[in-house]
């Protein structure tokens, strides 16, 4: 069962979205849950939190100024870990996914989500912990959703040659394939079988893929 009166802080410089989520029945609407309160960026959020009456869910934007959603995620990973993370972005973009995912965020949407579909992500971001959007492919949501099960495979860390834990490090990072070949000096298609190959080995399908291997198998440290 979900937990009754959920409180989400909502972080969003722009006002009329986040008074929207608030008040137009998005949150506010939903009995499950309550508006703790609003900021209007990363630096405001942290300094209204209170440790008595932490928000369950912190429903918060990535471009922000100041402090901005990755800086935000992360100060919240590390002094408030128990406060689920929900990315409300208009960025699909992998670099977005993936800083953002590395930063500890256990939910990512866009902003142009129909709101009819809010109650879906809210609920199981409670219940299970995390929510991905169709951002991420359907094997990826089955291999989160079984990273506590210590049988599963995803946990097992296959066999990975220097190389290749020496590439899926720099995955990890904003840099590009092309930067990558680059620092490994390598060929533009040699990096692209290096990556083929580990999709294959790894059983996942996109760099975010990659990245959500190499964290929870600790190739590295965020």
């Amino acid at each position: 069962m979900l937990k009754t009166n959920a409180s989400v802080a909502i972080v969003d410089d722009h006002i009329l979205l986040r008074n929207g989520l608030a008040n137009l029945n998005l949150i506010r609407g939903l009995e499950t849950y309550a508006v703790l309160f609003e900021a209007n960026s990363g630096k405001d959020f942290i300094k209204q939190l209170q440790p008595r009456y932490l928000p369950d869910i912190a429903l918060q934007d990535i471009n922000m100024p100041g402090m901005d959603g990755y800086e935000t995620a992360l100060w919240l990973k590390r002094s408030y870990p128990g406060i689920k993370i929900l990315a409300l972005s208009m960025y699909d973009s992998e670099s977005s996914i993936i800083r953002m995912m590395k930063s500890g965020v256990k939910g990512y949407i866009l902003k142009d989500i129909d709101p009819t579909e809010f109650r879906r992500v809210l609920d199981p971001l409670l219940r299970k912990g995390y929510y991905y959007s169709e951002l991420i492919t359907g094997k990826l949501i089955h291999a989160v959703s079984q990273l506590d099960e210590p049988d599963e495979p995803i946990k097992c860390l296959v066999s990975l040659n220097v190389r290749e834990i020496e590439f899926l490090k720099l995955v990890c990072t904003e840099m590009t394939y092309k930067e990558i070949a680059e620092r490994m000096f390598l060929s533009a298609r040699t990096i692209d079988g290096y990556r083929d190959a580990l999709f294959e080995k790894l059983n996942v399908k996109s760099r975010v893929g990659l990245v959500l291997y190499a964290i929870k198998n600790n190739i590295v440290n965020v």
